[in-house]
């Protein structure tokens, strides 16, 4: 059975998935990343280009002897898993674009790459790792999910938060999108704070053989903020 790689985001890790994991491994096995820097492989040294991360991931995969995968991102994973998806397009079976983007630049997020930046320097990683977890959320800090994410989010290494940021805002993955030739699944809280309108609608009007799936009253955790909803929109995906 194929199984389905996830791919968490910046200041993620594996355990935001755990809302996940019990009802997709009904359909497959699932593999869950942390990414260098990130989660718990935050003693690993940093990746700082988009590139480097889908070579890691891929390596891994190789490693865990995994050639064929389904393939999700969140955010920065969703940039990560384009890349793998411009790389080995004949290893991935589907692919799922979650809350993410093409431009690396991040247009209209609540705040610039460079704010961020300036803000860990002032007020901590820890501080504005939380900061930023709970923009995230509809409800911010009073989301139910919100402290869990916190804590995963507050495990970043100071050297991976701006190693992150600067792989981001230094890709590009606009080229790739006309010729992916994978089937795609792009879902999107409709109330994302980070990646807005206008890089969804990119990305399900650019890749040919694409769905989408917009999510009401969600921010940029619909993973964590309609479990229920995003696990049976993901499963009708891998099933259909």
């Amino acid at each position: 059975m194929t199984p389905l790689v996830l791919v968490h985001g910046f200041m993620g890790g594996s355990a935001q998935w755990d809302l996940q994991r019990e009802y997709l491994e009904q359909l497959c096995p699932v593999v869950t990343v942390d990414l260098p820097g990130f989660g718990e492989n935050n003693h690993l040294p940093p990746i700082a280009t988009i590139e480097g991360f889908a070579d890691w991931i891929i390596a891994h995969l190789v490693e865990k002897g995994i050639t064929t995968f389904h393939l999700m991102g969140h955010s920065m994973g969703g940039m990560i898993v384009q890349q793998m998806a411009h790389q080995v397009p004949d290893r991935i079976e589907k692919l799922i674009l979650y809350g993410t983007g093409a431009v690396g630049m991040l247009p209209g997020r609540f705040e610039t790459i460079a704010q961020s930046k300036q803000r860990a320097k002032e007020d901590g990683v820890a501080s504005t790792a939380r900061r930023i977890a709970a923009t995230w959320f509809v409800e911010t800090e009073a989301a139910a999910e919100y402290p869990a994410c916190a804590r995963i989010a507050e495990q970043s290494a100071a050297m991976a938060f701006d190693a992150g940021l600067d792989a981001m805002q230094g890709w590009s993955g606009t080229d790739y999108l006309a010729g992916n030739p994978l089937e795609t699944l792009v879902l999107w809280g409709d109330q994302d704070r980070t990646y807005l309108w206008r890089q969804i609608e990119r990305l399900w009007r650019s890749i040919p053989s694409t769905s989408l799936a917009v999510i009401p009253g969600c921010a940029h955790a619909v993973h964590m903020e309609k479990p229920d909803l995003f696990n049976r929109i993901v499963a009708d995906f891998l099933t259909s």
